[in-house]
């Protein structure tokens, strides 16, 4: 019998099978697209996601970049705060999805074309996409149908508005070794080297309006791409999704799937590569259920930053005060970086 059905080949998943096979478990993953898959992403992996990829044996390409920095959407005041534990990498997101899927493959893991629809599980395994296994890992994204369908989606609360993701790449030479996070009152812009002649920008916002004029919101930085469109916009969304649990009997949860709070500090992949060596750990200890203690230590400092990040940012007297009090207090803003990171 397999040991571990995967749902869902992006970086979490492949991840998730890659932890697998290195334990000897055999590991199958079900993904309904082609590699490389696509999606709207930041594209930025922090110092600690480097070393977990590097740790798993994935080769890594893209433009390093040296910590965060933080400006008003006037491009007034900024704030910096560099890493102290190495780079982190700007990395297309293609490129690092195809790198996981090459490096399972040479381990062994199988990929079956398919989707999880039904699941059914007993004391004895889960059956899903015609294939029976030990346990089912649900790394099928931010909308989780696999979630949805167990019941463990919990709504957000009505009063905070939703949040989405756009992203799009321009042909441009980065100008700076740092993200940057641009501020205005109601989204911020995310500039992220990729290459020698590469920037991806991505900007999270509560507001349902096109990418450029959402980009128009930040002068110094939509001074500085061209006027010619980039690539195509990419979008995710909403993107807060709570999950009431990571482990429902056999079925463990990982990645976007377990529940997500908001990209605003751009741990996301950084969390679901940790957490998918956690769940294999739980998994071959035949101890799963310790998975959910051992994924909310993990996310506790991404969970409680996050969320009073967004907290602060909904907040119209505060939103305007977060880029000068960063720059007021750069230890704490640099302190801070490095928690993530």
């Amino acid at each position: 019998m397999i040991d571990l059905l995967v749902a869902g080949g992006g970086p979490a998943g492949l991840a998730t099978a890659i932890h697998g096979a290195m334990a000897g478990l055999e590991t199958v993953v079900v993904e309904p697209r082609p590699t490389p898959i696509d999606k709207a992403c930041g594209e930025g992996l922090m110092p600690g996601g480097v070393r977990r990829l590097r740790e798993l044996g994935v080769p890594l390409t893209g433009r390093p970049f040296h910590g965060i920095r933080y400006l008003d959407g006037a491009g007034g005041r900024q704030a910096e705060g560099l890493f102290r534990t190495g780079p982190g990498l700007g990395t297309r997101r293609t490129d690092l999805q195809a790198a996981l899927a090459e490096r399972a493959a040479r381990l062994g893991v199988r990929v079956v074309p398919g989707r999880v629809e039904e699941v059914h599980q007993d004391e004895h395994g889960v059956t899903a996409a015609g294939l029976s296994a030990r346990y089912l890992v649900a790394a099928d994204g931010l909308h989780s149908p696999v979630r949805r369908r167990l019941g463990l989606s919990e709504r957000p609360a009505p009063r905070r508005p939703a949040r989405y993701g756009l992203r799009r790449h321009y042909a441009v030479e980065p100008w700076s070794d740092l993200v940057e996070v641009y501020w205005s009152a109601h989204c911020e812009a995310y500039v992220t080297p990729l290459g020698p002649d590469r920037i991806g920008v991505a900007v999270l916002t509560s507001e349902h309006a096109p990418f450029d004029v959402q980009l128009a919101r930040f002068p110094p930085l939509s001074s500085r791409l061209p006027p010619s469109a980039g690539s195509a916009v990419r979008g995710a969304g909403p993107l807060r999704q709570q999950a009431r649990t990571r482990v429902a009997g056999r079925v463990l949860f990982v990645g976007d799937a377990a529940g997500y709070v908001d990209a605003l500090t751009g741990e996301g992949l950084t969390l679901a590569l940790a957490a998918a060596g956690e769940l294999v750990r739980c998994v071959r200890a035949g101890r799963p259920q310790a998975y959910e203690r051992a994924w909310r230590e993990l996310s506790r400092s991404y969970r409680t930053l996050t969320a009073s990040l967004l907290w602060a940012r909904q907040q119209p007297r505060l939103a305007g005060r977060i880029v000068p009090l960063a720059a007021r207090l750069p230890r704490v803003f640099t302190g801070a970086v490095n928690l993530l990171a």
